[in-house]
């Protein structure tokens, strides 16, 4: 009763009737319901200064670290027809086990002799190759003769042009010779006559110096007439050097002529050689493609094409295969605002699925069931979903399980500065970030000095 009204019935009431109201009167119970309070106010007040790591939250899934160790799919390298499995799901496989076989399907490629006639056409080709060559032999050596034929042939020309030059010289002196003679004959004759006139000689010199004369006129005639026959002579020679080089380098050009075009036939058939060599590879290459191989050692785990006789094209997904062996890291995704607190080498607690876990994320000593990690690698783009990726690696310091699979979810935990309760619940209330910034007051006062 709170006693406010003036009719007050407190004394009619018979108190030791009612055990409720002399409770309400014990001191005891004051006490009591006093120190409770008072502990209780202690133990928060306590717990505000405990101390609290900062963490940021993040999920994640389970992948390799490596790209080489993630799972993959075995793809087909040409387009055929599923002929033959000679694998299922859950198989174990090395690398370059049989997975299945393929038919053809393309009809350029349907002839079973294929490869066999097409190393026939390499055979008769590299014969005619083979055919070039001696052509090519046989008219180097045609063009070895020319050249020694010409040579032989231009130095007798070349000397007959000397000889001719020569007599063109002899016959020119004895022209000259032939001239003065007859001049000298000529002055004898005048002076015969003068002497004749006087009576000095009888008209029988005279008729005898007379025919002297032209005799000695006949003579140089004849010289001039053969100087002439053999200037004709040296002409001839000179035209007929002409000639034999001429014809020498035609006939040469020809056989030059030939030789190229042997030449041009023979490097075209080495083109065609090669090109039918590069088409006989791709066709032993393409026979051994009919054979879907493992590209490594690990599980086939799912089956992306069914069937026999089915056809599949070109780089068409056919299995997924895991490795065996795999470093295990975990993918996860952290907001841009939380990036600054996220570096590599920070530690990271872990939560797989499967795993009971009992985690304090302020007192992580505390947390049962987790798992350290640490950041092995920051991306610096941000990815497709506006987040940007980390990769968490194990430590040593305590191993993750070794049954987790590629691809299980994970969260993660990454612990931050280690704070006070009350400051704690102080930032969470006024929204600020967590503090990153770790630097003790004994380092800023070494870094300020």
């Amino acid at each position: 009763m709170l006693n406010i009204s003036k009719n007050k019935v407190s004394d009619r009431v018979q108190r030791k009737k009612y055990d409720s109201l002399t409770d309400i009167k014990n001191p005891v119970a004051k006490r009591f319901f006093f120190y409770t309070l008072a502990g209780i106010f202690a133990a928060i007040l306590i717990i505000m200064f405990l101390p609290w790591t900062q963490n940021i939250q993040i999920q994640g899934n389970i992948n390799a670290l490596r790209p080489d160790e993630r799972p993959q799919t075995v793809q087909n390298t040409i387009a055929g027809r599923i002929e033959k499995w000679y694998v299922q799901e859950g198989d174990y496989v090395e690398k370059g086990d049989t997975i299945l076989r393929l038919g053809e399907i393309k009809a350029e490629y349907f002839d079973p002799n294929l490869i066999m006639r097409v190393k026939e056409q390499v055979d008769a080709k590299a014969n005619s190759i083979n055919a070039y060559e001696d052509k090519l032999k046989a008219l180097d050596n045609q063009l070895h003769s020319l050249n020694d034929l010409q040579r032989l042939k231009i130095q007798t020309i070349d000397n007959k042009v000397e000889q001719a030059k020569f007599e063109v010289t002899t016959d020119s002196a004895a022209w000259r010779a032939a001239e003065i003679e007859y001049e000298t004959a000529r002055r004898r004759l005048d002076r015969q006559e003068e002497m004749y006139i006087e009576g000095l000689i009888s008209l029988t010199d005279l008729e005898t110096r007379r025919l002297k004369l032209q005799e000695t006129k006949a003579k140089a005639i004849e010289k001039e007439n053969k100087y002439g026959l053999s200037v004709n002579r040296y002409i001839n020679t000179l035209i007929e050097q002409d000639r034999v080089v001429s014809e020498f380098a035609e006939k040469i050009s020809e056989v030059k002529s030939k030789r190229s075009s042997a030449g041009s036939e023979l490097y075209q058939g080495l083109s065609q050689m090669s090109k039918m060599k590069n088409q006989l590879a791709n066709y032993e290459m393409r026979q051994e493609m009919y054979y879907v191989l493992a590209p490594r050692n690990g599980f086939l785990t799912k089956a992306l094409e069914a069937g026999v006789g089915e056809n599949i094209k070109e780089s068409t997904p056919i299995m997924t295969i895991v490795p065996k062996v795999w470093q295990k890291a975990v993918e996860a995704y952290v907001s841009p605002m939380d990036l600054p607190l996220v570096r590599k080498g920070g530690q990271i607690m872990l939560l797989f699925d499967g795993w009971p876990t009992t985690v304090f994320s302020g007192w992580p000593e505390l947390s049962f069931g987790t798992f350290p990690g640490e950041v092995y690698a920051v991306d610096y783009s941000i990815s497709e979903n506006g987040m940007y990726r980390i990769l968490v690696i194990e430590t040593e310091e305590k191993p993750w399980p070794k049954e987790i699979r590629v691809g299980s979810g994970s969260r993660g935990i990454a612990l931050l500065n280690r704070v006070p309760v009350w400051y704690e619940l102080w930032r969470q209330m006024n929204g600020f970030p967590p503090d990153y910034y770790t630097t003790s007051k004994k380092e800023k006062r070494a870094k300020s000095k």
